[in-house]
């Protein structure tokens, strides 16, 4: 992973379809010890009942856990937008939640996330894109690449859904494009920094 940058103070990804296998892939190899925080914003109805997060946090050494409003961000947990809310990124660090209109067809929107955390973490925010149906998060991602951050997008050849992550590469053509154990590889290494 030479070349890849280092200074990563957050990390921010968005998923839809196909996201429970992906993120199940990405989120168990982590060490116990990932001293980063993570933050997820996978497309679920509304009136699903956390078993994202339950199922993660049993198989993860690390925490997983759905975002409480005005929680503090702490390293080395897993933060999952609840369904049904915009997950945000404010001052502090902290998370908001947020009820407001849905993006993109969207409530969580990957984008409300993303935007929020260029504003916070600027050139320290990763953000990932991985499998998806929809156009959520090319934007937001964008807009962390403006800032300075730095943008990973799961192979669209080998993403379980395409259109998302070939979204994402069409409005940020500069990002890494990575498999799902190419990507678990690279934050691995971003512990050790």
């Amino acid at each position: 992973m030479k070349n890849f940058p280092t200074n990563i103070k957050c990390i921010v990804i968005g998923v839809s379809a196909g996201g429970f296998d992906a993120l199940h892939k990405l989120i168990s190899p982590l060490p116990a010890n990932f001293n980063l925080p993570i933050a997820i914003v996978q497309h679920r109805s509304p009136d699903n009942d956390g078993y994202l997060a339950q199922h993660l946090n049993i198989n993860a050494a690390i925490e997983v856990k759905d975002v409480i409003d005005k929680e503090p961000i702490c390293s080395g947990v897993v933060y999952i937008a609840p369904p049904d809310y915009h997950l945000l990124v404010e001052r502090g660090p902290c998370f908001s939640l947020s009820r407001d209109d849905k993006v993109n067809y969207s409530r969580p929107s990957i984008d409300v996330l993303f935007n929020s955390a260029a504003d916070i973490y600027r050139e320290t925010c990763l953000a990932i894109i991985l499998t998806g149906k929809n156009e959520d998060g090319a934007s937001g991602m964008a807009n962390i690449v403006a800032v300075g951050g730095t943008a990973i997008v799961q192979d669209p050849n080998n993403a379980e859904a395409n259109e998302m992550p070939q979204a994402a590469l069409n409005k940020v053509p500069s990002a890494y494009v990575l498999t799902l154990p190419e990507i678990t590889d690279y934050l691995i290494t971003l512990n050790k920094k």
